[in-house]
């Protein structure tokens, strides 16, 4: 229908997420463990690359919540985490009563400017802390510069937990985002790349490493036959029943990333003529991103209208659009957190806006959004 709401990403399903279902239903494993937990987390392990180990959780949230916990952050730590970046990736931080040391993007892929990581590394030693872990996300699944974090980070042999939370698909010089990081987290929420409703994982290097997260998130029950407890736990496991989602997914997942690059590419000519207008693309060949979502950012000097007025526009004609991530040391929560950068997070949220990206978008709803978007330009020439 001409009205009915284009969003900005929704969920899309394969088909054969019922099967899975079914078959949970039948085998009564309605529980956070069984065969699809299994099968998911193998599935993921093997389009990683096979090089690591799989927990799969309720959420991105959790699986970042147990990274902090498994790397010692504890109470009156200091966590280095992008400022850009939506607040799941810092809340966690707080969880711990640890301190977020927020550090600015640079602008090739808007992720953790390097420079400014290692000045903040840097003064934060000056007085005093050194820095526990380092949080780098793959914004908007365009891969963040892999190799010089992991040089800044051994150099000051501080571990990096990478957010890949939005980067499920995307790729650094050939290797899967989700492996770069002593650990890696994974967002499988309603509106990723690919969905089990609600549902995470967290990814390690060894076997050991993921047994103790699987500990952890079933309540840290000690191997006794009574319940017995000497560490504190969480109820962070995956359904049995989502997670037949998420197998149902994992077919499509390729598809679903050919998709999103195909909506970036209609987004790229639709814009090409238009001075003052930037798609957010991969800087060199060593990027492959998914582009969960598709950004762009508005030269309002040049173009004659602003960020916000492409939004309220194509709002109007119910079509979603977002500004980018609001940077996290702009955030009242956060307002009393230490921030090095030199503005460049705050320039790209002023002028930047994310467009509708998802892989079930039909041919009539981007008739619908290139017929906005022209009469838009039109209106402001």
């Amino acid at each position: 229908m001409a009205n009915d709401k284009i969003w900005l990403s929704s969920p899309h399903m394969g088909g054969n997420e019922l099967k899975y279902i079914h078959d949970a239903f039948d085998e009564n494993w309605i529980a956070p463990l069984g065969p699809n937990v299994t099968g998911f987390e193998s599935d993921i392990k093997k389009y990683l690359g096979g090089n690591v180990e799989v927990a799969a959780l309720s959420s991105g949230t959790a699986a970042l919540h147990l990274a902090l916990i498994m790397l010692g952050v504890s109470n009156g730590d200091e966590v280095i985490c992008q400022s850009m970046t939506f607040a799941a990736s810092a809340n966690p931080i707080k969880y711990m009563g640890a301190t977020p040391i927020f550090v600015d993007s640079e602008s090739e892929t808007l992720n953790i400017c390097p420079d400014q990581l290692e000045i903040a590394i840097e003064d934060r030693i000056k007085k005093g802390k050194k820095p526990k872990v380092i949080i780098a996300v793959h914004l908007y699944g365009m891969p963040y510069q892999v190799d010089r974090i992991n040089t800044i980070a051994d150099k000051y042999n501080i571990p990096v937990i990478e957010d890949a939370a939005e980067a499920l698909g995307s790729t650094y010089r050939g290797e899967n985002c989700g492996t770069f990081g002593e650990l890696a987290i994974l967002s499988f929420n309603g509106n990723k790349i690919i969905t089990t409703s609600g549902g995470g994982a967290l990814v390690t290097k060894t076997e050991k490493m993921k047994q103790k997260a699987v500990f952890l998130a079933t309540q840290a029950r000690d191997d006794a036959p009574h319940y017995q407890h000497s560490e504190i736990g969480y109820n962070y496991r995956l359904s049995n029943i989502s997670a037949g989602i998420g197998r149902g997914q994992m077919e499509v997942l390729d598809e679903r990333v050919s998709a999103r690059r195909e909506m970036f590419e209609f987004y790229v000519n639709l814009f090409r003529d238009v001075e003052g207008v930037r798609l957010f693309s991969e800087p060199s060949t060593d990027y492959f991103s998914n582009h969960w979502l598709s950004v762009l950012t508005i030269d309002s000097e040049i173009t004659g209208f602003s960020r916000e007025d492409l939004r309220e526009s194509l709002a109007a004609l119910n079509i979603e659009c977002r500004p980018l991530w609001k940077p996290m040391h702009m955030q009242p929560v956060f307002e009393d957190s230490p921030f090095y950068g030199t503005g460049v997070a705050e320039t790209m949220f002023d002028h930047g806006l994310c467009l509708p990206s998802g892989s079930n978008l039909s041919d009539n709803d981007r008739s619908r959004i290139s017929n906005a978007i022209k009469s838009h330009l039109k209106k402001d020439q």
